[in-house]
């Protein structure tokens, strides 16, 4: 009897909390407060546990639950195209007003050697060679391949402002549970995978984007827009397109308010799309545009949904990209298809278009911009 007594008061030893000395002793009766979105810890209840690790979340931006990303894609059909395209081989091409009965006899014309894309209504199969008919009445041997695919991408509509920024990953990328190149992969995220992000930290010189709870990415692996908390210096009805050369991102403003946002591939070095703010000079539902440096020569049939904005420079669809996210125009601002024809339907002549670089490396000297682009 006297040892089963012994044990039993080592085990009440170990039951009972012992309090640290300086600590102060919790009012009798109290709780652990419960987690709440927001909590308000009160004198009946204790502020530890989940409440408290809400509580940080919260601070770092991360609200539990998560809040919806009130955004939705645009209709599809938008990515529709009424024409049928042919890019021709990188060499010099004969045209013919009618299919020749010889296919090497030389043409009436020749397209010169470059980066060519020919629409045509018609194609003929003569059992010595292939000719496509274009909308001009020129044939054109089928010395090239036929555009089956472009890019189906499209951004996203907001039914109100989103609360954080947030961004599209434009290539496979790995989502790290630190901010650190060493850290475990908690998972993968395809390409425009939309990815919400909370807070941005800079890590021996890499900058990383936090977009979950022990999920960070590469900053520079996600295309990201930062809502405007303002309208750019002289906008003032509320009502522009935002271009961000560093991000290539497009964001779409109406009184003041984000409702469209998306990818873009601007012009690459040296052909760079120009930091300033213009005004939308015409809008044009088809345009061919030709390049006039034989050293650099394009020719691109029926570009869809184009809108003018600093000379020559524009922006329209491009459906002969199939990615987006990094510099690749010769100055334009190119979307995909479906992107282009929904700024296209929101747009008027007059809008205003800013096009910024956060990051400063696009000059600004006027004489590195001759007006002319794709």
């Amino acid at each position: 009897m006297l040892r089963l007594l012994s044990l039993l008061c080592i085990l009440l030893a170990f039951a009972i909390p012992v309090q640290a000395e300086g600590e102060e002793e919790p009012p009798a009766g109290a709780v652990v407060c419960a987690p709440e979105l927001y909590p308000r810890y009160l004198a009946e209840c204790l502020p530890a546990g989940p409440a408290v690790q809400m509580d940080r979340w919260a601070a770092e931006g991360i609200p539990m639950p998560p809040r919806p990303f009130s955004a939705f894609p645009p209709d599809p059909s938008l990515s529709d195209l009424p024409y049928r395209y042919f890019r021709l081989n990188h060499e010099p091409v004969p045209l013919f007003s009618s299919i020749p009965e010889d296919p090497n006899q030389p043409g009436q014309q020749i397209m010169p050697a470059g980066f060519v894309y020919v629409t045509y209504i018609e194609r003929v199969d003569t059992g010595k060679g292939i000719y496509y008919l274009t909308p001009s009445g020129w044939w054109v041997p089928g010395r090239g391949a036929r555009v089956s695919e472009y890019s189906h991408f499209q951004g996203l509509q907001f039914a109100r402002p989103p609360e954080t920024s947030f961004g599209w990953t434009f290539e496979t990328v790995p989502i790290r549970a630190a901010p650190d190149f060493n850290a475990p992969v908690v998972r993968t995220a395809p390409t425009y995978t939309v990815l919400q992000i909370y807070a941005t930290q800079i890590v021996q010189g890499v900058a990383w984007n936090r977009v979950g709870i022990h999920e960070w990415v590469e900053a520079r692996k996600v295309a990201q827009v930062i809502p405007a908390a303002a309208p750019p210096e002289g906008v003032t009805n509320g009502r522009w397109i935002d271009v961000n050369l560093e991000e290539q991102t497009l964001a779409v403003y109406e009184d003041n308010r984000l409702i469209f946002a998306t990818v873009i591939a601007s012009g690459m070095k040296p052909f760079w799309t120009r930091p300033g703010l213009f005004q939308i000079s015409q809008k044009k539902e088809v345009e061919n545009m030709r390049g006039s440096d034989p050293s650099d020569f394009y020719y691109l049939e029926n570009v869809p949904w184009t809108m003018y904005f600093d000379g020559a420079r524009a922006l329209h669809g491009a459906y002969w990209r199939t990615r987006f996210g990094y510099p690749q125009s010769h100055g334009c601002v190119n979307l995909s298809v479906g992107d282009a024809h929904w700024l296209f339907n929101w747009a008027r002549e007059g809008d205003w278009v800013y096009v910024y670089d956060p990051s400063g490396q696009t000059p600004t000297d006027p004489a590195l911009y001759p007006s002319w682009g794709y």
